[in-house]
């Protein structure tokens, strides 16, 4: 198949790109000592972690455990849960142990802390926990200072887990798109991490690992001392806002969706295409940066930016092409019915979720099914 032969909408993944993301990556890693343990959200897609773990990544970071189950079924043990555990998922996360999964868990509470060694206790287990760091008041996790930390820790190891080390992930590098700011929020970040760990080894707590990472901050980091692996996700795909913040560039987004213009309004300088927020998500990460990409930019059916156009809205199954800054009244002319054009993300793990599949497409245009994967 190629992707003339292809149906509209479908996620594409362009095979050369993906390739050369994750060498970028791997080597960058490579060279600053530390191992690598991607974030496979983004893709959930089996294919393309093999391709991760043959580059050099060792172990890999879920966001849901039903990740943690298909990738250790395709032969994947060291995985990382990298969402704060409750109580009603352990009985899952405990068959996945039992199964033979090198499964760690994270807790950032002393709620979620004392839950999971009671669970332990009562079934005859023992959890490897992580406790996460909060390096930038983004989301979650323990401040490095907290004393709280080392009450965490305590009750871990004192209910009989296994205290295998702090995690941390400084999403607020989204918010930047200056060089000299990435590289000072991925300081901030590893010293943080560090720092956390430095105290509960001080309180007389084992802390082997100490895990961080974003796509900006791995990009960004100048070094990684105390740091003993890296974290990122969207890197593989790469995407606008990625773009934006300014560590990668159009020609290094390997995933967009190809869609077909079905219709015009010519006075309003509107092409229709058959892709909307069904097919790219609802996702505007973009419009709270420098600049706005509406719901995607519009690219050739090969693949080459066309830097004027972008979908600028889209409905269920329909999408609105047009023209930055000026309406284009010759649109039917520039894209005819029937003409195939791809639409770069905004957030790339947003629009590959709402595929089952993607194409993988080769460098010579053929086309290649890859399967993807939902739920929790």
């Amino acid at each position: 198949m190629n992707i003339d032969e292809l149906n509209t909408p479908a996620a594409l993944v362009d095979v050369g790109r993906m390739s050369r993301n994750i060498e970028r990556m791997q080597r960058r890693l490579d060279s600053l000592g530390a191992s690598f343990r991607p974030h496979v959200k983004t893709t959930k897609c089996e294919p393309i972690v093999r391709a991760q773990v043959a580059a050099g990544a060792r172990g890999i970071t879920v966001s849901t455990l039903k990740e943690a189950e298909q990738f250790f079924a395709n032969g994947v043990s060291d995985i990382v849960y990298a969402v704060g555990m409750i109580p009603t998922k352990l009985p899952q996360a405990l068959a996945l142990r039992r199964q033979g999964c090198d499964l760690k868990i994270i807790a950032d509470s002393i709620q979620s802390a004392e839950a999971i060694a009671a669970f332990g206790r009562d079934h005859g287990a023992v959890f490897e926990v992580w406790i996460e760091v909060d390096v930038d008041g983004h989301r979650s996790g323990i401040a490095p200072e907290d004393d709280l930390l080392i009450t965490v820790g305590r009750a871990l190891v004192g209910g009989g887990m296994n205290l295998g080390g702090v995690l941390a992930h400084a999403g607020s590098s989204y918010e930047y798109s200056k060089h000299e700011d990435l590289v000072r929020i991925a300081e901030q970040e590893r010293a943080g991490a560090v720092r956390a760990a430095e105290r509960l080894r001080a309180a007389g707590l084992t802390c082997p690992v100490v895990s961080i990472g974003s796509t900006p901050t791995a990009l960004s980091a100048e070094r990684l001392e105390g740091v003993t692996e890296v974290r990122a996700g969207v890197y593989v795909m790469f995407d606008l806002v990625m773009h934006n913040v300014g560590v990668c560039g159009t020609a290094d987004i390997a995933l967009s969706v190809l869609t077909t213009v079905i219709g015009h309004q010519e006075d309003k300088g509107w092409a229709i295409v058959d892709a909307g927020w069904m097919a790219m998500s609802r996702d505007r990460g973009t419009q709270r940066q420098q600049h706005d990409f509406g719901y995607g930019l519009v690219c050739s059916k090969n693949g080459a930016p066309l830097s004027d156009y972008v979908l600028s809205s889209a409905n269920q199954e329909h999408g609105v092409i047009s023209r930055i800054g000026s309406v284009d009244r010759d649109i039917a002319k520039h894209f005819p019915i029937g003409t195939r054009l791809r639409i770069l993300p905004n957030h790339a793990c947003a629009t590959g979720a709402q595929h089952p599949e993607y194409q993988a497409i080769a460098e010579d245009g053929t086309a290649e099914t890859w399967p993807r994967f939902y739920g929790w």
